[in-house]
């Protein structure tokens, strides 16, 4: 790796640098363009292509278990027929998006973000990335993480006894390989999360059989792929209307849902427990796969669209397994209670490896920076690092539905700084917050990861909510000058 002469006069200065060209930053993009029309900003992507997770996974039947009326872009109608869309689709929709709106002019691809050092002297960013194995820098005064919240480079590995008898082969989803037959072959499929219950119906098609290896049950619910409703609207209002309308409903929706299994937790689990019973029929050991110990939604809950995954079981193609692997043999998988799965390819689907921030070595005036020392300020901003903002959405509904309200919320913050003449916007600890954590999930990759994330407090505005009209009420319509936020010019620290 070489490194290009420090001379700050050379380095391309912006108003504002997106990291990350996937869903956030394609819609970070177009809120900052229509509502600061006068801001230089670009997108620094790592990869060679837009899309982010969407281009990333590229496994069997990939696809989102949100919906795509809220999944996609408030401002960019979702025409396709499926609500459940697969991978491609999702890319393609991104990238036309970005193209319609001149947003790919903008995108630096091959630009891997490995460092941001924040000077308060200037009030702004040095941002180093790696390019073509040339370390550049870049200058901006404000930045904007869409980065995600896990690692492209590494998925969550368990390792085990005996792997290196096995007499198959070992893969990982997010590293799918291109060369893989698994044609006419024994499958198993190591997790019961949306990956897994994704792979198993895709690879059953073709498969002699596919297995599904889990140690402890998932609630997994069934959606049709094709929202009625949705396509009625379109036969009879404008596509922006029948879009705006379609994307309401499923909000409320979900929201009620979602409230009634957190206030009903027992009604949710006996319900949904129920449907997978309907689906897989009589006799099936619904007790033992399919019901969870723990309340719904403490967890994820995956969704199946058109029931593909309880077709393939009810057909045979496919089956389930509750047990713990015990090692790896020539022939397969022993597993705990002394059953032996064969198998020819074994598919790790045990989940993603968290990373805040990108990884990013982040310094604020020459002082390493680390996230799980701050607290989050309405889930956008860290304590202690000026003029940064990052996208995170939502655990209980679509990811872009949080995204969609951090980039509104920028844009007003830019424009509130403007007519107030400030260079600076930062948030500090108050006194006698408690902390939280920053995630109330059970689920595995947030626990492995708890003590990396930042932490939210007891009271607003530094509370993380998991609601959407919660948050458009605080983030869209409240005050932006709230007394928490400070704001200074360069020279120092507000």
């Amino acid at each position: 790796m070489t490194d290009r002469p420090r001379d700050p006069a050379a380095e391309p200065f912006f108003d504002v640098l997106i990291v990350g060209a996937g869903l956030s930053g394609i819609g970070a993009a177009w809120h900052l363009q229509r509502g600061c029309p006068g801001k230089t900003w670009a997108i620094l992507e790592a990869r060679a292509a837009l899309g982010g997770t969407w281009d990333l996974f590229r496994y069997p039947g990939v696809r989102s278990d949100s919906d795509m009326y809220t999944l996609g872009y408030a401002f960019q109608p979702w025409t396709e027929g499926k609500a459940i869309a697969d991978g491609p689709s999702i890319r393609r929709y991104i990238a036309q998006t970005a193209r319609a709106n001149g947003i790919d002019r903008h995108i630096r691809y091959g630009h891997k973000v490995v460092g941001a050092h924040w000077s308060s002297e200037d009030a702004c960013w040095r941002v180093e990335a790696e390019h073509d194995g040339v370390r550049t820098r870049l200058r901006a005064r404000f930045l904007y993480m869409c980065s995600g919240y896990y690692s492209y480079d590494e998925a969550y590995r368990p390792r085990f006894d005996g792997e290196e008898d096995f007499g198959g082969r070992i893969v990982q989803p997010q590293f799918w390989p291109a060369d893989l037959d698994y044609r006419g072959r024994r499958v198993v499929v190591v997790g019961s999360g949306a990956t897994a219950v994704t792979l198993v119906p895709a690879m059953a098609q073709d498969a002699a059989h596919v297995t599904m290896l889990q140690r402890s049950p998932t609630y997994i619910v069934s959606r049709p792929s094709e929202y009625g409703f949705a396509q009625r609207l379109r036969r009879w209002l404008p596509a922006r209307a029948a879009y705006a309308l379609t994307r309401w409903r499923v909000i409320v929706e979900s929201m009620l849902l979602y409230r009634v299994a957190r206030t009903r937790p027992e009604l949710a689990k006996r319900k949904i427990v129920e449907m997978a019973r309907h689906q897989l029929g009589p006799g099936y050991d619904v007790d033992t796969h399919f019901t969870p110990d723990y309340k719904p939604w403490d967890q994820r809950v995956c969704v199946v669209p058109d029931g593909d995954l309880f077709r393939a079981i009810r057909t045979g193609r496919a089956s389930v397994a509750t047990d713990r692997i015990q090692r790896f043999t020539p022939e397969g998988l022993l597993l705990a209670s002394g059953r032996i799965l064969p198998a020819d390819v074994v598919v790790l689907a045990t989940g993603l490896k968290v990373k805040l921030l990108g990884g990013i070595a982040i310094t604020v005036d020459g002082r390493p920076f680390q996230p799980n020392a701050a607290m989050s300020y309405k889930g956008m901003m860290l304590s202690g690092l000026p003029n940064c903002v990052m996208t995170f959405g939502y655990t209980n509904a679509s990811w872009t539905l949080k995204a969609d309200l951090t980039a509104s919320w920028v844009v007003r913050l830019l424009r509130h700084m403007d007519r107030k003449g400030q260079q600076v916007a930062v948030v500090h600890r108050e006194p006698g917050v408690q902390p939280e954590p920053f995630l109330s999930f059970t689920s595995g990759y947030v626990q492995r990861a708890s003590a990396d994330l930042p932490q939210q407090g007891s009271r607003k505005p530094w509370q993380v909510y998991q609601n959407y009209l919660q948050d458009m009420l605080t983030i869209r319509y409240g005050r932006i000058a709230d007394g928490v936020l400070r704001f200074g010019r360069k020279g120092a620290m507000p």
